[in-house]
C-alpha cells in the first residue's frame, strides 16, 4: 500500500498498519494472501532447488579447488539461472496479488481474480506486463540473497569457531537464521527500486499506453529515483529480512528431516 499510494500512506509502516485496519478492518491485511502463498511456494520450489542444482553442476564442472576459489560467482550464477526459471511461474501470480492489493474490490481472491484478469487483459498484458520488472527485481535480489547468505554464514562460523560438520542441528539452524536476516536486508535494498516499479506497473492503467518499457519509463520518471529507492524500504527490509531468515531455516530443516545433504564448498587447503 505504501508503494502503490505513497501520498495516502505516508507515515511509515506502523502507521500504515493502523490506517488499513481503521479503514478496512484487520482482514484487509490478508488481501492478496492466496496468490502470495501459491506464487512464492512455486517460486521457492524452483529457486531453492534450482540453486542447489546449478551450484552442484557448476562446481562439478570446475573441480573442487576452482569451485572454492570461485564460490561467490557460482552462488551468483546459480541464483540467476534458478530465479529466471522460477519467475516464469511467479509472474502471473504476482500480477494477480498486486491487482488485488491495489483494488480490493476487483475480486474476492485468487480463484476469481485469475480468470477475470485473463479474460479482460489477455495472457501477456494481464500476467506478464511485469515480467521485465520482476526479472530486474528478483534476479539481483536472489543473487544477493544466496551470495550474501553464503558469505555471511562463512564469516559467522569463522568468527565464532563453529564447524558445520560437527555442530549440532540447533547451532546450524541459528547460523542459517542469522545469515538469512543479513542476506534478506541486503537483497531488499538492492531490489527495491524494481520492486516499486513492479507494484506500480500492475495497477490498472499505470504508465498509460504503449510498450511495457515505455510505461516503465514514464512511471520511473514520474516517481523519481530517490522515491523508487526509498518509498516503503523500511517495511520491506523488515518483511524480507524475517522472511529470508525463515526460508533458509525451513530449507535447512527440511533437508535434515529428509536425510538430504546441502551442497557445501570445500576448502582444499583444510
Amino acid at each position: 500500500r505504501i508503494q502503490l499510494e505513497p501520498l495516502k500512506y505516508n507515515r511509515g509502516m506502523i502507521a500504515g498498519f493502523g490506517q488499513v485496519i481503521a479503514e478496512e478492518g484487520v482482514g484487509a491485511l490478508a488481501t492478496g494472501l492466496g496468490p502470495t502463498v501459491v506464487g512464492y511456494f512455486i517460486q521457492g520450489w524452483f529457486k531453492f532447488g534450482g540453486v542447489e542444482f546449478f551450484k552442484i553442476n557448476f562446481a562439478n564442472q570446475l573441480g573442487e579447488a576452482k569451485a572454492w576459489e570461485l564460490r561467490v560467482p557460482i552462488y551468483l550464477g546459480a541464483a540467476a539461472c534458478a530465479e529466471f526459471i522460477a519467475d516464469i511461474f511467479l509472474c502471473p501470480l504476482e500480477a494477480t496479488r498486486i491487482r488485488l492489493v491495489s483494488n480490493p474490490e476487483y475480486a474476492s481472491g485468487l480463484i476469481s481474480a485469475f480468470p477475470k484478469i485473463l479474460a479482460e487483459d489477455g495472457l501477456i498484458k494481464g500476467f506478464y506486463s511485469g515480467f521485465g520488472p520482476i526479472l530486474l527485481k528478483q534476479i539481483p535480489y536472489t543473487m544477493a540473497k544466496f551470495a550474501v547468505q553464503g558469505v555471511a554464514a562463512e564469516n559467522i562460523c569463522a568468527a565464532t569457531g563453529i564447524n558445520t560438520n560437527t555442530a549440532s542441528e540447533g547451532t546450524k539452524l541459528a547460523v542459517s537464521l542469522s545469515s538469512g536476516v543479513i542476506a534478506g536486508v541486503a537483497a531488499a535494498i538492492i531490489s527495491h527500486p524494481a520492486d516499486t516499479l513492479l507494484s506500480l506497473i500492475n495497477k490498472e492503467g499505470a504508465g498509460g499506453e504503449g510498450t511495457i518499457m515505455t510505461r516503465l519509463g514514464r512511471l520511473a520518471y514520474e516517481v523519481g529515483f530517490v522515491k523508487l529507492c526509498l518509498t516503503g524500504l523500511g517495511a520491506r527490509c523488515v518483511m524480507i529480512g524475517s522472511l529470508t531468515a525463515g526460508q533458509f531455516g525451513i530449507f535447512d530443516t527440511i533437508m535434515t528431516l529428509t536425510g538430504a545433504s546441502k551442497f557445501k564448498f570445500t576448502n582444499p587447503n583444510e
